[in-house]
């Protein structure tokens, strides 16, 4: 069992930036990857970011390229995401998620989820 808790979230003004941060209680064995998936009110969750944790090779959606980054930090099992130039279509609640294997989309494939953290960004 994984526990992950995200922090960070806020409301801010378009153009701005936030850092999220996702702990995991702990690592599972073997080979993992983490991944950021955000929802806002009425849509469905949909992907953001990943990272294969060994490796770091990290994914994105199409919508963040170039203004999101995602991090980690081996020592304190724990991921970031960097949102700089934040839109108001940025807004919703962002979970990280933990799976086995290699990065996907597919949020179905992620086995461990946080609780979640709003970002609402004002224009």
């Amino acid at each position: 069992q994984v526990q992950l808790v995200e922090s960070g979230g806020g409301l801010v003004q378009a153009g701005d930036s936030l850092r999220l941060s996702c702990a995991a209680s702990n690592r599972p064995f073997g080979s993992i990857a983490m991944g950021w998936f955000r929802q806002a009110p009425g849509k469905e969750r949909e992907f953001v970011a990943s990272i294969n944790w060994s490796g770091g090779s990290t994914y994105y959606a199409n919508s963040v390229k170039g203004r999101f980054t995602f991090s980690r930090d081996n020592a304190k099992n724990t991921v970031y995401l960097q949102m700089n130039s934040l839109e108001p279509e940025d807004t919703a609640v962002y979970y990280c998620a933990v799976k086995y294997g290699v990065s996907s989309y597919d949020r179905a494939t992620y086995r461990y989820w946080g609780q979640g953290t709003q970002v609402t960004v004002s224009s």
